[in-house]
């Protein structure tokens, strides 16, 4: 969500390669793709939100009414909705620790899947207690249950991992601090994007507007920075090590 859609489809387009294309649900949105495949959507905040720009995920959810019951009953909050959205019901929340999320019930673009392809390489719930976000969430969407949409959970290194078939889609981190005035700190969702030269996307991130906000780290596989976009978005980049 963006206070100015088209400067940031100006910054995205040019640090991750992306075009965009209009939508049904008017001229304040835009779908981002990348190599033809629908990669991240874009919507300017209403006058009246006082939430920062931001990445935001959006769930899909099979009965947006029982989820936001859901949410409520376990002390989180919801924010805005279910109400009618073109075609589906959206749902704006925020988990216990803090960290906003939505909820999509309605269809959702064939091959949009985080973790496969060009879209999002996975997303970090970055909270207090990464078991007990692990069982809101869970609960909340039903992740381990039966349908197409469930996922298998495991612990891994003070973490707990998303599959859904053979692709992570998630990781929860423990030891975020609620007041800590660095948004970096706080509760929330992040998002990661895979680009294919990452020292190009710095680059091209600096001339845009946007700064790093922290080193680059390296695993085995990749090579990755966290960004912040002229809005204060946080995002972080992945390449593969060369």
């Amino acid at each position: 969500m963006t206070r100015d859609l088209d400067s940031a489809r100006r910054f995205y387009g040019s640090v991750l390669g992306w075009t965009f294309r209009g939508t049904h649900f008017g001229e304040r949105f835009a779908l981002a793709h990348r190599d033809g495949a629908p990669v991240a959507g874009f919507g300017m905040l209403a006058d009246d939100l006082t939430l920062p720009a931001a990445w935001t995920p959006y769930f899909a959810a099979d009965d947006a009414d029982l989820a936001a019951a859901r949410i409520r009953e376990r002390g989180a909050t919801v924010a805005v909705g279910p109400l009618a959205f073109g075609a589906g019901r959206a749902v704006l929340a925020a988990d216990p620790a803090g960290a906003v999320f939505g909820l999509w019930q309605g269809a959702v673009l064939r091959d949009w899947r985080v973790g496969h392809g060009p879209a999002p390489a996975w997303l970090e719930l970055r909270t207090r207690d990464a078991f007990a976000a692990a069982i809101f969430y869970g609960e909340v969407l039903d992740w381990a249950g039966e349908g197409p949409g469930a996922c298998a959970a495991a612990y891994e290194h003070d973490h707990v991992v998303l599959r859904h078939g053979n692709d992570t889609v998630a990781r929860i981190s423990g030891g975020a601090v609620d007041e800590d005035p660095d948004p970096h700190v706080r509760p929330r969702w992040h998002v990661h994007f895979r680009v294919p030269d990452l020292e190009a996307a710095v680059t091209a991130a600096t001339s845009a507007g946007g700064r790093p906000v922290s080193p680059v780290e390296t695993s085995a596989a990749d090579r990755w920075i966290t960004l912040r976009d002229p809005e204060g978005g946080l995002f972080t980049i992945l390449a593969p090590r060369g």
